[in-house]
Parts: structure tokens; sequence; C-alpha cells
């Protein structure tokens, strides 16, 4: 009898101490996720899940980048000579025999001035300086231009201070992004300046929304200069490569197959690395507003 007891006893203890096992097992797997190795099993499953995540994200980019490549064939091949001839030509031909150099300079300077105080696209002007004077004056000229077409609306803004200000605080989340210029040591603006000039938010508005965050003027300009260098060099590579096509259209002639490989690969070259710079920026600038709202907690 006893020997009975004592069985039954031990095999009470065994099932028991099987029963911690499988409940610390379960509670293993309902702590770990799918990706992750350990006491489940599937340990393979999740490096492998990463690494074909990482071989499907570098796929979409080559397939974004042929897509692109074709289109900039396609552009240069059909739709941007017939368009030069309708358009661009005539406009081009007008402008050299209408204006000289030194007049075109000082239009387009004039235009980078003026236009942002009137919310108008500057785009157009960059297009004439990179036709007219490539990159090297072309930059130049634009800096230059913008420096006093950014200074205006600042200025400007100034007077009507208490106005924008509540303007902004009628669309909270948008200020958020525009009021981190004003936070912060001159270094800190700048980099916040340069940042909102990169990202998508609209450039003609910020210029006279910007005194409203109390950002200081040197930084706010120094940053602006900073910010709109990669829209700059688009512009003017724009510009150069519209001339290319109405010369080639001009004379008669299309572009070699070399001609149109190398800018169909530059075009894609630019349009990918404004988005990589455009990503970023807005991505800084996520990061900046999560940093300050963990400071105002």
């Amino acid at each position: 009898m006893l020997l009975m007891i004592q069985n039954a006893a031990d095999e009470d203890l065994r099932m028991g101490v099987d029963y911690v096992k499988l409940e610390e097992g379960g509670a293993c797997c309902a702590a770990e996720t799918p990706s992750t190795s350990g006491c489940c099993g599937g340990g393979g499953g999740g490096g492998g899940g990463g690494w074909w995540w990482f071989l499907w994200w570098w796929a979409k980019l080559v397939l974004v980048v042929l897509f692109v490549g074709v289109l900039g064939v396609v552009f240069f091949k059909w739709v941007g000579p017939f368009f030069m001839d309708k358009e661009i030509i005539p406009i081009i031909i007008w402008e050299r025999k209408t204006f000289s150099t030194v007049i075109l300079g000082l239009i387009v300077v004039g235009s980078l001035t003026i236009f942002p105080s009137f919310l108008l696209p500057s785009t157009p002007s960059m297009w004439i300086a990179g036709m007219t004077f490539g990159y090297g004056y072309g930059f130049l000229l634009i800096i230059g231009g913008m420096a006093i077409g950014v200074s205006i609306p600042y200025f400007i803004g100034s007077l009507f201070y208490h106005r924008i200000h509540v303007w902004l605080e009628r669309y909270p989340k948008r200020a958020s992004i525009v009021k981190l210029a004003g936070e912060g040591s001159c270094f800190n603006q700048f980099r916040a300046v340069a940042l909102i000039r990169i990202s998508p938010f609209p450039y003609v508005i910020y210029n006279y929304c910007a005194v409203a965050t109390d950002v200081k003027y040197v930084p706010y300009l120094l940053g602006t200069l900073v910010g709109i260098v990669p829209e700059v060099f688009v512009a003017l590579y724009t510009g150069i490569l519209i001339k290319t096509l109405a010369n080639a259209s001009h004379d008669g002639r299309s572009l070699s197959a070399p001609q149109i490989v190398l800018n169909a690969i530059g075009f894609s070259i630019t349009v990918i690395v404004t988005i990589l710079i455009t990503l970023y920026a807005k991505r800084r600038i996520k990061e900046l507003q999560m940093q300050e709202e963990l400071l105002l907690q």
C-alpha cells in the first residue's frame, strides 16, 4: 500500500514538473516575435525573412532606376525633339535676338529677387541661367538673386508678425515644422532652415512664415542658401539639357546613342539623388520634432 502511494506521488511530481516546463515554453513563444530565434524554433526563418526583405528593397530600387532610365530615353528620343521644335526653340531664338548676355543676367537676378515676394516660382529663371551661363556663372547669379529674394519677404513678414503667428496657430502640424527653425542655438536654427528648404515644405510660403518663428536673419539666410543648392543644380542641369536638345533639334540632327544614354543616366541620377536628399530631410525633421516633443514632456 505504501509503495502504491509513493509511486502515485512520484507520478504527480513528474506531471507537475512537465507542466511547469510547458508553461515556461509557451511564455517564451508568446514573448518572441516571428522573426526572432529561440525556444519556439524557426530560428532560420527570421534571418531568411530579413535577407529576402533586403533583396526586395534593392530589386525595387533597380526597377525604379530602370523605369526612370526608360522614361529618359523616350523623352530624349521622341518627346523632347517634338516639344523643342514647337515651344522651346522659338523662345530661345527670340531671346537671343532680343537680349544680350548681360541683359539676360540682369533679368535672371531681377526675377529671382522679385518673384519670391509675389509667391511666384523661380524655377524658369534658373533654367534660363543654366541655358545661358552654365553651371559656374549660373550658380553665382542664382545664389546672388535668391539671397535678396528670400530676404525681402523675411523683412516684410516682420511687419505682420502677429497676424502670421495667428495664422500658423490654425495649422498646428505645419506650424510644428516651421517652429523648429526658431529654437536652439544659431547652428540649430541654420540646420533646421536648411532641412526645411530641402524638404517638400512650400518654399515661397516659408519665406514669410519664417520670421514668426523667431529665427534670426543670419541662420535663416545661410540655411536657405545651403538648402536650395540641390534645387539649383537640378534647375541648372535641366536648363543645360534643354539647350542641348534644342541645339540638336534646330540643326536638324538627333542625339547620338552615347549622348542619349549619358543624358538618360544623368537625368536618372539627378532624380534619384533629389528624392534621396528630400527623404533624408523629411526624416531628420521628424527626428527633430520627436526630440522637441520629448523635451516638452
